[in-house]
């Protein structure tokens, strides 16, 4: 079974034209993180590649070996920037897998020992909360 096509209108695609508005945390050459507006814990950040892939099963080699590694520098300033005991690290792929948005992007959580992961509720976070654990984590990073 042959995947979609690409869908140049999704909304990573949109923030990364800078159609809509995102909290960005870190940004090279090839990606970007951004703070997820509905987060599951605090600091729950999103890193996407620049380029378009839909997800893991058509993204180049290149971009997804960005995405890991700008993935585990904002997991290394999460652990710093909330104090946290480890990191949840998701990914998803197609409807059946439990994608949503349809552009590859990682989820990056940090996470408290005994304190579970929050549901997905379809609420938006407070934009002054996320502005925080945005600077927070671009605190840290620079002590990487």
């Amino acid at each position: 079974m042959t995947a979609p096509a690409y869908d140049n209108d999704n909304i990573f695609a949109k923030i990364l034209r800078g159609e809509l508005p995102s909290h960005k945390v870190y940004e090279d050459d090839m990606t970007i993180a951004i703070m997820d507006i509905m987060p599951r814990a605090d600091g729950h950040t999103l890193v996407i590649p620049k380029n378009p892939s839909r997800n893991l099963l058509d993204v180049a080699p290149e971009d997804i070996n960005a995405v890991v590694a700008t993935a585990q520098k904002i997991a290394r300033a999460q652990m710093i920037a909330f104090e946290a005991d480890g990191v949840t690290v998701n990914q998803f792929n197609e409807a059946a897998g439990g994608q949503v948005i349809f552009h590859l992007h990682v989820h990056v959580i940090p996470r408290m020992e005994g304190i579970p992961l929050g549901p997905h509720t379809g609420e938006m976070a407070d934009g002054d909360l996320l502005v925080g654990h945005a600077e927070k984590i671009r605190k840290a990073l620079e002590t990487l």
